[in-house]
C-alpha cells in the first residue's frame, strides 16, 4: 500500500489548510484511514481517523470542532479540512491506514504510513 499525501504549507493562526492522503496499491475490506501529527522532539499524536466503510470519524480532543476528516471513496482518498489553526498546530502530518478494530487512536495499529506534509502557523 502506497499513501501519497499533500497539501501543507504555511498558514497565518485562524487559517485554514486542506490535506489529502491518497492511497494505492493493496485493497482491504476493512480499515481505518486517519491523521497523526508530529511536532520537533514530541512523540507522535493522534489528530482524526475514520472507519472507511462505516463513515465513522474520531477526533482528539484538541481538533474537536476545527478539524474534519471526510472521504472521496471514488478517488481512495482521505481529506483532513483543518480550520481555525493555531500555532500549536503547527506538525509534520501523517496519513495511515489500520486494519484493526481496537486503539483506532493508537499510531502502533496502524501498520500503513504515508511520508508526512508539514504545517507551519505562524502566530
Amino acid at each position: 500500500v502506497q499513501l501519497q499525501a499533500s497539501g501543507g504549507g504555511l498558514v497565518q493562526a485562524g487559517g485554514s489548510l486542506m490535506l489529502s492522503c491518497a492511497a494505492s496499491g493493496r485493497t482491504f475490506s476493512s480499515f481505518h484511514m486517519g491523521w497523526f501529527r508530529q511536532a520537533p522532539g514530541k512523540e507522535r499524536e493522534f489528530v482524526a481517523t475514520m472507519n472507511w466503510n462505516e463513515g465513522i470519524t474520531y477526533y482528539a480532543d484538541s481538533v474537536k470542532g476545527r478539524f474534519t476528516i471526510s472521504k472521496n471513496s471514488n478517488k481512495n482518498t482521505v481529506y483532513l479540512q483543518m480550520n481555525s489553526l493555531k500555532p500549536e498546530d503547527t506538525s509534520v502530518y501523517y496519513c495511515a491506514i489500520s486494519t484493526r478494530s481496537y486503539d483506532r487512536t493508537r499510531a502502533y495499529v496502524y501498520d500503513y504510513w504515508g511520508q508526512g506534509t508539514l504545517v507551519t502557523v505562524s502566530s
